[in-house]
């Protein structure tokens, strides 16, 4: 894939490495947003839906932020020889490493990768098979996890919906005694924190920016599709708390509004980002 955008916030460097693009039918993820729903909001075509099948375009990527001496992943992805129940994520050969190599980043000098939530496509590169063996992709950085989401998914794994994820993408980095368990505040530079924005899973997490006076956020998957913003009612059929998925989604809307923050959005294609204004119920995405 082409190197993803970048962005800029104060001194802190925002870099997308681009996994996968892909179309879905809004019904698989959205299921209340129907065409007529869509066809309000002219701006999603063509970035974030396909002009000619309108199907939702997903982004798959990691987002690399570089905060002072630190190297922060956030998310990765879906890897590459995974067995999984979903055939768009089955046994991936992509060429991510190399892309991610080619933008500039050494594995090794990856100081924290930071997964907002344990689901299947947000942390898949944090392992790599070699002699058929899963073992850290990163070898020198902290891993850091948040402590509700992963106790959750430490009794909770759905191999059937997703795969043996906890076996081949979490537990080969906390055997490798690379893994730090936070709570979902946890500040990870003097310019870069975590945000709490459970709902989609119990102990998901954002990430907040701020630097030289500017603001930006990192999703995650509290909202997948821009169509959310100026309905953030609409809930994914992934969420495993609706209700406190859209609490979460109004009060992070309103507060990155007030900071006049960028807002990237992790599944977001097209330009990625934008800020919010207020309009209605919702607000408005200015990209």
């Amino acid at each position: 894939m082409p190197l993803g955008p970048t962005w800029t916030i104060g001194d802190v460097k925002v870099t997308s490495i681009i996994e996968l693009d892909q179309h879905w039918k809004f019904g698989w993820l959205l299921p209340d947003a129907t065409p007529e729903r869509i066809a309000e909001f002219d701006w999603l075509t063509p970035n974030f839906v396909d002009p000619d099948t309108g199907k939702l375009i997903l982004r798959i990527q990691a987002l690399v932020v570089e905060s002072g001496d630190e190297i922060i992943v956030v998310d990765t992805c879906v890897g590459n020889g995974k067995d999984r129940p979903t055939p768009l994520f089955d046994q991936l050969q992509t060429s991510f490493l190399e892309d991610f190599q080619a933008a500039g980043f050494a594995l090794d000098a990856v100081t924290q990768v930071v997964c907002t939530h344990l689901h299947v496509d947000h942390v898949g590169w944090n392992t790599m098979q070699v002699d058929g063996q899963w073992v850290p992709t990163f070898p020198n950085a902290s891993y850091i996890f948040g402590r509700i989401e992963y106790e959750f998914w430490e009794k909770n794994d759905e191999t059937a919906v997703y795969g043996d994820v906890m076996s081949d993408s979490v537990a080969p980095v906390v055997a490798a005694g690379l893994s730090v368990l936070v709570e979902s505040d946890h500040q990870l530079t003097d310019e870069v924190r975590l945000r709490p924005t459970p709902g989609h899973t119990p102990g998901h997490q954002s990430i907040s920016i701020s630097s030289q006076g500017q603001n930006a956020a990192i999703t995650g998957d509290m909202i997948h599709h821009p169509i959310q913003f100026p309905v953030p009612d609409l809930s994914s059929s992934a969420d495993i708390d609706s209700a406190e998925a859209i609490a979460s989604r109004r009060a992070s809307f309103a507060q990155w509004e007030a900071d006049d923050a960028l807002v990237i959005g992790t599944h977001f294609a097209g330009p990625g980002a934008g800020k919010l204004r207020a309009s209605g119920d919702g607000w408005n995405y200015i990209f």
